[in-house]
Order: structure tokens, then C-alpha cells, then sequence
């Protein structure tokens, strides 16, 4: 039976002239590859981005033709959808610049990615700048304030009436608050984890003071919309400095060197036919070197040399795994309905590959394909070992199964 697939949101976000568009850019230029996809009232804020990782097809000596995603030389693009913000300034929380109608982009988005001008060439404005004028380790707090405050700005805004249903209507607080999160894409799970390591589960809601209340928001967004952090401009001397130090002060959060300009360039002129590249790798190939003007050569000799080698790559594609793998803490999983051809009914080879919170287990992946292959799960095949899953076996990432349910 077809899935149904639904992309993973990320938010795009950071102050202005930071290469937050140029990221996006980047981000969505392979689009053009799966014109078939069916993403077709996509609004001019979002787009398709792709994750990447390592097909099965070479595995298993198959020549697949997928249908929710795309394979390249044997590594697999999965879709997610990525929400560019407009660039926001301080104040945003408060609506400055429009700042809250951008804010609210964001409320579905499990991750974001916080585009950074490692080079510090922008002030606090998103104004041009010397570089190494502007410490950007100022902009990832702001960020995280600004996120912080917007969400604690709606919250207190109904806290009268949480104050209400908890302490005269008998409304269990997690109950509650789970509704007042509900529109945040934050679950249950995350509440009663916060209330519990903040001793506010068993604390009166009308005895909480708003510093209670921004360290509960706080402790909320971090381990619900966890943020990744791209460092870019980092081809530019004075970021390298930067970037370690964004390192030494920010342990908690994922730092990428970036280079958006670059990754651009080189999707640019890889769909032009002027080199081989594939979004994340560390190298390039020259197609035909006659074809090259000689500013080309010499832009492409700069990416080389300042960015790959310096760097791994330009790490756009790393920035955007990391955010699905790292801080989501996704699997990407395979199912397929016969498990020796590795199709479906169709005859369509590895058709599909689905990502899945980490931890999810057989019966949950039967539900995620339809809900009829959920209610009448038998049990799961491993593809590779030919064993039998149960309903409850957590898959591992770049698992193969076939999911059997009574007819």
C-alpha cells in the first residue's frame, strides 16, 4: 500500500545578512531533481531540503527506483521541509520587525538551525561590519532568548486561566500545560520531565514566579525545539578564532563550520554540468576544465582550498543531518512489502525510506505506513537476518523490514 510521507519541519532562522538565504538557497537548489515529488503548494518561505545517508541498495547488490526520495551514486536524499524565517532582530519576542509573526513560523518546527556570522561581520542589527567586530557568540544568545521569551510571552499570557482550571476546576497541571504546548509540537513526555527536575509538579501555579515560569519555558524549548547552530562565513579568516570559542562556551549545542556561498556555488555548478558534486561531500570533480572561465576556475580553486580542505566540506548537508540525526535523534528505516526482491507490490525496489524518532518500535512503524497494517501487526522482518521482530523491537538506523499483519 502507498505511504503516506510527511516531511520533518526545521526552522531557519538568525538575524539578517548572515547568509540565512543563501543557506536556504543551498539548502533547496536538488529540489529540481525530484520535479515528481509531491510538493506542490509549498509557500515562497519554505522548501525541500534533503537529508543524507547511505543507501542499502549497494548493500544488497539492487538497483533501486525510489518514489518518496532520491538516490545518487548510492547515497539517498530524504525530504524534510525547511521554513525560512525572515531575519530576526532583538525585541523580535516583543514584535519588533514583525518579529512574532515570523516567530510564529516556527511552532511545528521540532529543530531549528540558527544561520551564525561566524566571521562577525554583522552587528547586532544584521548590519555589515569590519570582521571580528561583532562576537557571535552574542547572536546564539539572542537567539535563544529571543525563542525563549516569545514562548514564555504566550504562556503568561494564559497563565490566569491555567492558575484557574488547576487550582479551582481540579485540571491535573500536566494536563494543562500539555495543552498549552500542544500548538509547539512539544509532547507530554518533555512537560512532566521539566516539572519533575523543577520541582514545580507539586508547587501551586499561582506561586509561580515568572522566573519559574522562563526556566520552565526554558528547560521546555531546549529539549523539545533543540537548536543547531551553522557557523558561516567560516571560508573568512577571523572566523576560525570565533568558531572555537563558539565551541569553548556553547558545550550543549552543535557547532558546523558553514560556508553557504559555497555550497551554493558548487549546486550551481554541478547542475550546469561543470563538476560532479553531491551536496556533503568534501570534494569536487572537474567535468571539463575547458568549459571553465577563468574566474570560474579561480572561485572554485578558492572553495577547494579555504573551505573543503580546511573544513571536510561546506557543511550545509552536515548542518541539516545534524539537526535530523543529532538533535532530533532520527533513524531513517526501509520498508518493504517483499522482503526477497525488496519492493513493493509494484515491483518498485527500496521504494520508500522513512525517518523515525529513534527508539520506534515495529508495531509504530506498521502505524506510521497505515493505520490498518498497525491494528492487525503480526510482526516484522528483519530483511537482513530474515528474523522475526516483535510488536515491540526498536529499529536501528537503516534497518530493511517487511511488516506482516493479518489480511
Amino acid at each position: 500500500m502507498p505511504i503516506q510521507y510527511v516531511p520533518v519541519q526545521v526552522g531557519v532562522v538568525g538575524k539578517p545578512n548572515v547568509g540565512k538565504t543563501t543557506f536556504f538557497a543551498a539548502a533547496t537548489l536538488i529540489d529540481a531533481k525530484i520535479a515528481p515529488y509531491p510538493f506542490t503548494t509549498i509557500e515562497p518561505n519554505r522548501g525541500i531540503g534533503y537529508v543524507r545517508i547511505e543507501c542499502v541498495c549497494r548493500e544488497f547488490g539492487v538497483r533501486d527506483n525510489p518514489r518518496n526520495s532520491i538516490c545518487i551514486d548510492g547515497w539517498r536524499f530524504i525530504p524534510i521541509e525547511l521554513i525560512d524565517v525572515a531575519g530576526l532582530v532583538p525585541g523580535a519576542w516583543e514584535g519588533r520587525g514583525l518579529g512574532n509573526r515570523f516567530l510564529d513560523e516556527l511552532r511545528r518546527a521540532p529543530v531549528l538551525i540558527h544561520v551564525v556570522d561566524a566571521a562577525g561581520a554583522t552587528d547586532e542589527e544584521g548590519r555589515p561590519t569590519k570582521p571580528g567586530t561583532r562576537d557571535p557568540c552574542e547572536d546564539i544568545r539572542f537567539l535563544e532568548k529571543e525563542v525563549d521569551m516569545w514562548i514564555f510571552q504566550n504562556l503568561k499570557r494564559e497563565w490566569d486561566r491555567v492558575v484557574r482550571l488547576v487550582e479551582m476546576a481540579g485540571k491535573d497541571i500536566l494536563d494543562v500545560l500539555y495543552e498549552r504546548f500542544s500548538g509547539y509540537g512539544v509532547s507530554r513526555g518533555v512537560i512532566e520531565c521539566v516539572l519533575n527536575e523543577l520541582d514545580l509538579a507539586r508547587k501551586k501555579p499561582s506561586r509561580w514566579s515568572d522566573n519559574d515560569l522562563l526556566n520552565f519555558v526554558h528547560e521546555v524549548r531546549v529539549r523539545a525545539k533543540p537548536i543547531v547552530i551553522a557557523a558561516n562565513k567560516a571560508d573568512i579568516p577571523e572566523a576560525e578564532d570565533n568558531i572555537k570559542r563558539m565551541v569553548r562556551e556553547f558545550p550543549h549545542l552543535k557547532i558546523v563550520p558553514t560556508s553557504a556561498v559555497a555550497e551554493l556555488a558548487l549546486r550551481k555548478a554541478a547542475k550546469s554540468g561543470l563538476i560532479k558534486y553531491l551536496p556533503g561531500d568534501p570534494d569536487f570533480e572537474v567535468i571539463d576544465e575547458k568549459r571553465l572561465t577563468s574566474q570560474q576556475a579561480k572561485a572554485l580553486e578558492y572553495i577547494r582550498e579555504r573551505i573543503l580542505k580546511k573544513w571536510g566540506s561546506t557543511g550545509v548537508q552536515q548542518v541539516i543531518n545534524e539537526a535530523i540525526f543529532g538533535a532530533l535523534g532520527m533513524v531513517a528505516v526501509f520498508p518493504v512489502e517483499d522482503e526477497n526482491k525488496l519492493c513493493d507490490k509494484d515491483g518498485n525496489v527500496l521504494p520508500d525510506v522513512l525517518l523515525v524518532p529513534k527508539g520506534t518500535t515495529a508495531r509504530e512503524l506498521a502505524y506510521r505506513i497505515h493505520t490498518e497494517l498497525g491494528e492487525n501487526f503480526i510482526c516484522a522482518i528483519d530483511v537482513r537476518t530474515k528474523q522475526r521482530l516483535g510488536a515491540d523491537t526498536p529499529l536501528e538506523n537503516r534497518a530493511v523490514v517487511k511488516i506482516v499483519a493479518r489480511r
